[in-house]
């Protein structure tokens, strides 16, 4: 089977079945913890984005896996989790709502980037300058993609809550 085809087979299957898990495990979770418990394990998942900055060591990657590829998928994902740490911290104050706000659009941002960026230099037809971060790209961007799809949906919902009053109230 060519590389490229195997490649998109591999990123293709870690959305499928991440996108199975999300809806089928996570998100149930997530939708019946209280604002803002629901985005503390997107923002825990999130703090080990510094593992892009695999993408820059030799012997995990190839040493020909161009530094425009390599580079701003290690910083943008390192600044990414450092944005997911600072979230956590702040959750509960406008500020940490603005945190996650910022985390979530310039994470998604990244993710995006750094496909237009390995397909701009033709990642796919290239086999082995991933080296072993091709486990990185199949198996964990696909659960960063999903989960920043999940923050987003709970960033822009507003839950109804039913007091025993008999009021309903939106937090």
């Amino acid at each position: 089977m060519p590389y490229p085809v195997s490649f998109g087979i591999s990123v293709a299957f870690g959305l499928a079945v991440w996108g199975v898990v999300a809806r089928l495990y996570i998100w149930p979770v997530l939708r019946e913890l209280p604002r803002p418990e629901d985005l503390k394990p997107i923002l825990l998942l999130h703090g080990f984005r510094f593992l892009g900055l695999a993408f820059l060591l030799p012997g995990v990657v190839s040493p020909g896996l161009p530094a425009a590829f390599a580079q701003p998928v290690a910083y943008g994902d390192l600044i990414t989790a450092i944005l997911a740490m600072l979230a956590l911290t702040t959750l509960g104050t406008r500020a940490g709502t603005v945190a996650t706000w910022v985390f979530n659009i310039f994470g998604t941002a990244d993710l995006l980037f750094a496909f237009y960026q390995g397909t701009r230099i033709s990642l796919a037809d290239q086999p082995g300058l991933l080296g072993a971060a091709y486990f990185i790209l199949a198996g964990y961007v696909p659960v960063l993609l999903i989960t920043h799809g999940l923050a987003f949906r709970i960033l822009l919902r507003t839950k109804v809550i039913a007091p025993s009053s008999g009021k309903l109230r939106t937090a």
